[in-house]
């Protein structure tokens, strides 16, 4: 992509560290501040629909959704109008945070924005066994535990592919985490809009409120903050859907997706051209090889979260 319509730079485009997928600097000029992103094109693992998320982006930014200005998005790289933030740490944010992130969600979700028909939703993985034993043969640090907890896997493949799912379906962000946010003046900020698309209702909240309410673990979740990401959607105009698994279903099928795609860059045992670096592949292998299935264990537990507090 052509920056120079950014205007002159003020000094050298710097690296900006702590994405994982793809990478970010920072590009000052004499027009402002800017986001210049690099895409992970080499291999994703859905297609990326650069035209159609911009579009969504420039839309959500003109409604007022707090969120970095849109400036131009190529086929692999983005700018956004630079914005300073706080970092949120992976960690419960506040109750009033969460509410107003809640608002943020139905606001977005009520706007009336053409998107292409969704793609074919691919079958979740089931060649665990086989992985398992790439692994072994290859011999990475993991190996052993994921051969011994194939059998885990292939039940949560199965609860991905026949949850059912309530409905509505929603044009929307669909990654909300506390990686993805900053807090500016104390309120929210909506980052990386990469992965917008089309999802079940259920799957966005349950992902969301569920990343907002706890830390890197599940021993920690915060009930009330929980809540208040709900609290804050029906506050803004939305409905929730009916209680049940289908809330976890996006965030568990996910993250089985995610693990599978860092094993496959650990078993090539090489650097890719793009996106994170093998060392940063080993520990998402390795956490999520013993965090997925204890995840998948406490779907009872996350379920209740769902229950109105009286």
């Amino acid at each position: 992509m052509d920056l120079s319509r950014l205007g002159v730079p003020v000094g050298p485009m710097r690296r900006v560290h702590g994405g994982f997928a793809n990478r970010m600097y920072r590009l000052d000029t004499d027009r402002g501040s800017f986001a210049v992103k690099e895409v992970n094109t080499f291999d994703r693992r859905s297609p990326y629909r650069a035209g159609d998320v911009f579009r969504f982006e420039r839309a959500a930014f003109a409604a007022g959704i707090p969120m970095p200005e849109p400036i131009a998005a190529g086929p692999d790289t983005l700018v956004h109008r630079w914005v300073e933030g706080r970092k949120m740490p992976e960690a419960p944010v506040s109750p009033a945070y969460a509410f107003e992130v809640g608002e943020i969600l139905a606001r977005l979700h009520a706007l009336d924005i053409a998107w292409p028909e969704p793609a074919v939703e691919e079958p979740a993985p089931r060649d665990w066994a086989g992985l398992a034993e790439r692994a072994a043969a290859t011999r990475q640090p993991w190996a052993a535990e994921l051969g011994s907890r194939a059998g885990e896997f292939q039940a949560i493949a199965d609860f991905a592919d026949n949850c059912p799912r309530p409905g509505p379906v929603v044009l929307t962000h669909r990654d909300v985490h506390p990686w993805n946010l900053l807090a500016r003046d104390g309120r929210p900020v909506l980052l990386d809009w990469e992965l917008s698309g089309l999802i079940d209702l259920s799957g966005e909240l349950g992902s969301t409120a569920l990343s907002l309410a706890k830390g890197p673990g599940l021993d920690g979740i915060e009930p009330a903050v929980f809540r208040a990401v709900l609290d804050g959607y029906t506050a803004g105009g939305g409905t929730l859907p009916p209680p049940g698994p289908s809330w976890f279903v996006h965030l568990i099928s996910g993250r089985l997706g995610h693990l599978r795609w860092n094993i496959l860059r650990c078993l090539a045992g090489t650097e890719a051209p793009a996106g994170p670096d093998l060392a940063l592949s080993q520990q998402a292998a390795h956490h999520g090889v013993r965090g997925l299935p204890d995840l998948f264990d406490r779907l009872p537990g996350l379920v209740a979260l769902l229950r109105p507090t009286r």
